[in-house]
């Protein structure tokens, strides 16, 4: 159910935009959003639907892009993409260290949007 405010905040953006670039429709909405957010595509778009109902974004299709998981080593700061089942048993590829922090796969955001 934590579908419902993120995809509320995306209609807000979808909406802004929209009225600052005078849109008429808008068709689809490109959303990326990474690997570890437990977000789920087909409830995203059902709360889109719903709350868009009477808008200019009414109708509008999401594609739901996946960004990887990112994490960057604390000692050498090389970034490399990893899986989500090998989190907790991670280690540098540059220098072995078992120590990084995430750099992106939680994030969700508006890439781009296709209007008429």
């Amino acid at each position: 159910m934590h579908e419902l405010p993120i995809t509320e905040g995306i209609l807000k953006i979808v909406q802004r935009h929209a009225a600052l670039n005078r849109v008429g429709k808008v068709v689809s909405i490109r959303l990326q959003v990474g690997r570890l957010s437990d977000l789920e595509d087909e409830w995203i778009q059902r709360y889109f639907d719903y709350l868009s109902k009477g808008t200019v974004a009414e109708g509008a299709v999401l594609k739901i892009e996946r960004t990887p998981i990112v994490m960057q080593c604390v000692a050498c700061e090389t970034s490399f993409e990893a899986q989500a089942a090998d989190l907790g048993n991670l280690a540098c590829p540059a220098c072995g260290v078992r120590d990084a922090r995430l750099v992106s796969g939680r994030e969700y955001y508006v890439k781009e949007m296709e209007v008429q």
